[in-house]
């Protein structure tokens, strides 16, 4: 990595932080009103991919999407707020986090929708991998998300390695 590569100057967490909302209409939800899971995954690709792009300043792909758990059911007519920042840098590579809360306007409340951690890869225009600026923590709680980054990226690997020895 080149130092002096003003491209490449560490960014706060907070550089990277996005935040998205959503109103859920009709054309979002199944049959029963509820948003369409499929929806919010794409939701939450979009969000994530934001603070991905703010972060490393360049085209980013989604790499993969950790485990992903729907906790409450989000109804036609609900806010969604989505809200992203990157939580480690591996070269070429960033974990994002990205949570999702709904929002009923009428009623005051809010809950706890979802949680993601996804992997972008910065890319030029022809798809070649890009080197990214590394990321510098400044909070605990960004600390210990940089940390666990680190950890489920190890979790990640062992996981491709078993995949690909199952495989053969």
């Amino acid at each position: 990595m080149n130092d002096s590569d003003p491209l490449l100057t560490p960014r706060p967490v907070r550089d990277s932080q996005s935040e998205m909302a959503e109103i859920v209409l009709p054309n979002d939800a199944n049959f029963l009103g509820a948003l369409l899971g499929g929806r919010l995954m794409h939701w939450i690709d979009l969000a994530g991919a934001l603070a991905a792009h703010r972060h490393s300043r360049n085209y980013v792909v989604t790499a993969s999407i950790d485990h992903l758990d729907f906790l409450v059911p989000v109804r036609v007519g609900d806010l969604v707020i989505l809200r992203s920042s990157v939580n480690r840098v591996f070269r070429t590579s960033m974990e994002v986090g990205v949570k999702v809360w709904v929002e009923n306007y009428i009623e005051v409340s809010r809950k706890h929708v979802s949680s993601a951690h996804m992997t972008f890869v910065a890319v030029d225009r022809q798809g070649r991998r890009l080197p990214v600026p590394p990321v510098v923590p400044e909070t605990d709680e960004e600390r210990r998300r940089y940390e666990d980054a680190g950890r489920r990226r190890e979790i990640r690997r062992s996981e491709a390695e078993r995949r690909k020895h199952n495989a053969g």
